[in-house]
């Protein structure tokens, strides 16, 4: 058998994100997810170290690297749209689901079990909380660089963003948010001093 899971994602890279905004810098599913994977990854380490936590810090690391896999199928739908109202939200998340186990299926009968609890993961698990945040951290970080050079396009998305990240309880987002966020406003200059 032939298997098409990895040809499909790493159809991450064609898929654009913030489809709907003018940017300055484009930025694809694939390099997100790489983002989100090191930030959730982060977020586990700072709640294990600093706040006494119990979390997985590796296997939120691999929910993340799989947390988009179903756009290679849909393609990212902007969020404004995806949550419009909770009519198409539950649509969307119907099709998510069904993109989700198109991919598993494409996956040799043997390694069906190992990769599917990452590509349909329990939104339940206290490592895919961490994956949710370090979404919006991305998401926050790509409205740090636009504004930063300048593109006022992502003012009201930062001002979101910002706001729902000031409404977790998690103290390792905060840690995160004030030790690492400012750094993404520096040129290259600042960052290598």
């Amino acid at each position: 058998m032939v298997s098409k899971f990895f040809a499909f994602l790493d159809r991450m890279k064609l898929i654009d994100r913030w489809a709907l905004m003018r940017n300055t810098a484009v930025e694809d599913v694939a390099q997100h997810t790489m983002q989100v994977a090191m930030i959730a990854h982060a977020l586990c380490v700072i709640e294990n170290a600093l706040y006494g936590g119990k979390l997985d810090a590796n296997r939120a690391a691999v929910l993340a690297l799989y947390h988009e896999s179903a756009e290679v199928v849909t393609g990212d739908l902007p969020t404004p749209v995806k949550y419009y109202d909770q009519a198409i939200n539950r649509a969307y998340k119907n099709i998510e689901s069904r993109a989700e186990q198109k991919l598993i299926d494409t996956l040799p009968d043997e390694l069906k079990n190992a990769f599917a609890p990452f590509v349909k993961a329990d939104k339940g698990e206290r490592e895919y909380d961490f994956v949710k945040r370090a979404d919006k951290l991305s998401a926050l970080i790509k409205c740090v660089e636009e504004l930063a050079v300048g593109n006022n396009e992502f003012k009201n998305a930062y001002d979101a963003t910002l706001k729902s990240l000031q409404d977790v309880s998690e103290r390792s987002v905060k840690y995160f948010m004030d030790t690492f966020i400012p750094a993404y406003s520096m040129s290259l200059d600042y960052l290598l001093d």
